[in-house]
């Protein structure tokens, strides 16, 4: 009983440090950024695809995608951004907010205390406020981290928990329980970054076996399908009493997560496949991580780039859903 408290607070304690790091760090970036990101926003967006590196350059660089999407909805709803411009942007929002999962993905948990120190050190030693702030989101980009490895700690001993085997099983055998799943959780966190950092993490736990990944990637995508379905909530939310385009871009949102997800549901076998060809080769323990980010990268990109071209269709979707009085 005491053993299981312990690991359910360290738990609960590394998913907390990492959005606590997450939204400092967003926060820092958007006050070391500025209003440049603002004006950035508002004006590189005369074509689709310009629009489209825009939103996926914001939301690379505020590490948000729902900083990003809500920054968005409040430009159109003031009138700073046109509808179909908007959209663009979303499409690349999607693609940048899958930078995070890469980042994790990559091995870099002996360089955590280095960066929480240099963050520390350029908080406390700048007078600028701009490199105070590029200070305190370089700590608070070792906290997500050290977050990261406290979630990694914490799922070890789940692993020969035989109620977590069989859970495991259910959910890699139905998708459908698996995109129920994701979708929950990135509700209830409100994070679809740290609910695919909590994927990676029980992915890289052992199976029975002590060879293969207790999830798999084929049980994993089912899980980030439901995230990216799970994270247009944010942007639902935002804008309430925002105005017709407002919501109109916040549906675009939701249509373009929503559609992808259901068409990579239904090519399941085939995107698990492709991802396979274009991730790096190896025991499946030390590549299911960086299978499961190329899959979030690889399902944003292929939604952008099918959507793109039907851009005027979108717009014309999202109008007549919300249509005016």
């Amino acid at each position: 009983m005491e053993r299981g408290m312990e690991m359910l607070f360290a738990l609960f304690g590394g998913l907390a440090m990492f959005l606590y790091g997450m939204d400092r760090m967003s926060r820092a970036l958007q006050r070391a950024a500025g209003d440049a990101m603002k004006r950035l926003l508002a004006r590189l967006t005369a074509t689709p695809l310009l629009g489209v590196l825009t939103g996926l350059a914001v939301t690379a660089v505020l590490q948000s995608s729902s900083a990003a999407t809500v920054m968005v909805i409040g430009f159109v709803s003031a009138g700073l951004l046109e509808l179909p411009r908007a959209v663009a942007v979303i499409y690349g929002i999607n693609i940048g907010t899958t930078m995070t999962a890469q980042l994790i993905a990559f091995d870099v948990q002996t360089l955590v205390y280095p960066v929480l120190f240099l963050g520390f050190l350029l908080d406390f030693a700048a007078r600028r406020p701009r490199w105070q702030a590029v200070g305190e989101a370089v700590f608070s980009f070792g906290l997500l981290f050290e977050g990261i490895d406290i979630l990694g700690r914490a799922l070890q001993p789940l692993a020969g928990q035989t109620v977590f085997l069989e859970w495991m099983t259910r959910v890699k055998e139905s998708p459908l329980l698996g995109i129920l799943l994701g979708l929950s959780m990135t509700m209830v966190v409100q994070s679809s970054s740290a609910t695919i950092a909590l994927l990676q993490n029980v992915a890289r736990q052992a199976g029975p076996d002590g060879i293969h990944s207790v999830l798999g990637l084929a049980g994993a995508v089912p899980v980030l399908l439901g995230d990216n379905i799970g994270t247009t909530v944010t942007a639902l939310l935002a804008c309430i009493g925002q105005g017709k385009n407002a919501a109109r871009a916040a549906l675009a949102h939701s249509c373009f997560n929503l559609s992808g997800s259901l068409l990579a549901a239904v090519l399941l076998p085939w995107f698990v496949r492709l991802v396979e060809l274009i991730s790096p080769k190896g025991p499946e323990l030390e590549v299911i991580s960086r299978q499961i980010a190329n899959a979030h990268t690889a399902f944003n990109v292929c939604c952008a780039l099918l959507w793109l071209p039907f851009l005027p269709w979108m717009v014309r979707l999202v109008c007549a859903l919300v249509p005016e009085e």
